[in-house]
């Protein structure tokens, strides 16, 4: 009889760490329980409208034409000359002083180095 009992209890036991293991996984799917003032919050207030329009500005502002140098790697960039038809960033790159010429328009591409 005791040794029933000491099979039943190991078996029971196989069988309860068996379903605890995929009572983990099983779970993923399960309810969620959210504790507070609620899961759905109200969108934002500016959320229909339109996004902010660009202003109409044509040409490359100075600092936009610096961020895309910088982004390029220059160093210690700064604007040296602005014309109708390109803006001139000087600086250092990784071989030393370097300047970069970006076109005047939108967008400030650049046209050479």
């Amino acid at each position: 009889m005791r040794h029933l009992l000491a099979k039943l209890g190991v078996a029971t036991a196989i069988a309860v760490t068996a379903l605890s293991g995929t009572a983990d996984f099983a779970s993923a799917q399960g309810v969620d329980i959210y504790v507070g003032p609620g899961r759905h919050r109200p969108p934002p207030p500016d959320y229909n409208n339109p996004p902010p329009r660009f202003d109409r500005r044509r040409g490359c502002d100075a600092r936009e034409a610096l961020d895309v140098a910088r982004s390029y790697g220059l160093r210690r960039a700064r604007v040296v000359d602005v014309t109708p038809r390109r803006v001139i960033v000087d600086g250092f790159g990784r071989r030393g002083p370097d300047t970069m010429m970006f076109a005047n328009v939108r967008g400030c591409p650049l046209l050479g180095r």
